[in-house]
């Protein structure tokens, strides 16, 4: 079970890394006036907005599969995949009011869902 647990943190983990990196390569004008190419660009945020966005994602991402003991066992990747859950429930919003597709951002919110529940003490 330790195995499965440490696989999807690390699948949720490069799925916000390449999130929060690709957010930062996308050129400021290029934010402002082209059309989503992908369920991660955010095309009509400011580039401020976006940019905490895919500080975010990076931070919480990292905070996933860095071990750190300074709190009890298991609690940082539950908060960070919180965090990001409620990131997720958030962009869903956004894109579900564009009227784009949300399917992978509802498949990526299961796995954080998957990760709190799966790092729950029992």
């Amino acid at each position: 079970m330790n195995t499965f647990m440490w696989s999807s943190q690390l699948l949720l983990a490069g799925v916000f890394l390449y999130a929060g990196f690709s957010r930062f390569s996308v050129p400021a004008r290029r934010v402002a006036e082209g059309p989503p190419t992908s369920v991660f660009g955010c095309f009509d945020l400011p580039p401020r907005l976006a940019s905490v966005i895919a500080l975010l994602e990076i931070a919480g991402a990292i905070c996933l599969v860095v071990p750190i003991d300074l709190w009890p066992p298991d609690i940082l990747p539950r908060l960070a995949a919180a965090g990001l859950a409620l990131l997720l429930m958030a962009l869903g919003a956004y894109h579900a009011r564009r009227k784009e597709p949300t399917a992978p951002l509802v498949a990526v919110f299961l796995l954080a869902v998957l990760v709190i529940v799966a790092r729950w003490p029992q």
